[in-house]
């Protein structure tokens, strides 16, 4: 039976070479390399479970080097844009319950400038994608007999669930 490397960073060059794996890891991997100081519950080490110092040194995908938690908010706080607009993006698809689909994008874009003009606040965020049109329109799936077809739009085939309430 072979021996696994002791380190995570040997762990992950060793996974790294399974092809599928390698576009994925190039990455994420330098972000946790960054973050390896803290432990699963987030206490601070210097040290890995052999003792050894960790290596936190790592390249991230627009070649800013990072070396530890702090380098990599630096790198984070230098592009606030793109940091916002991926957490716009996992917002939103969990908003909508589904994935993102290109149509979506300008709504995102729209949501990130407005974010930048409040400098980036969360809460803006969150208001943009609650106002927005693919949250306002969202449909839910089919609950039961009590559905009907809607019949409009390019989502012809989405069904709209009837409320219960009376108006």
């Amino acid at each position: 039976m072979p021996t696994l490397p002791k380190t995570v960073r040997a762990q992950l060059e060793l996974h790294r070479k399974n092809q599928p794996c390698a576009s994925c890891h190039r990455a994420i991997d330098p972000v946790g390399f960054a973050l390896e100081n803290f432990d699963s519950v987030g206490r601070w080490r210097d040290t890995g479970p052999d003792g050894a110092a960790l290596d936190v040194v790592g390249t991230l995908a627009d070649g800013s080097q990072v070396n530890g938690p702090s380098a990599l908010q630096q790198a984070i706080l230098g592009r606030p844009d793109a940091f916002v607009t991926v957490v716009t993006e996992k917002l939103l698809t969990y908003a909508l319950g589904r994935g993102l689909e290109p149509a979506d994008m300008p709504v995102v874009r729209r949501i990130v400038k407005k974010a930048e003009q409040n400098d980036y606040r969360l809460s803006t965020v969150v208001i943009g994608i609650v106002e927005s049109a693919p949250f306002q329109m969202r449909t839910k799936l089919p609950a039961g007999p009590e559905s009907v077809e809607t019949g409009k739009g390019p989502a012809a085939a989405a069904k709209v669930v009837k409320s219960n309430t009376r108006e």
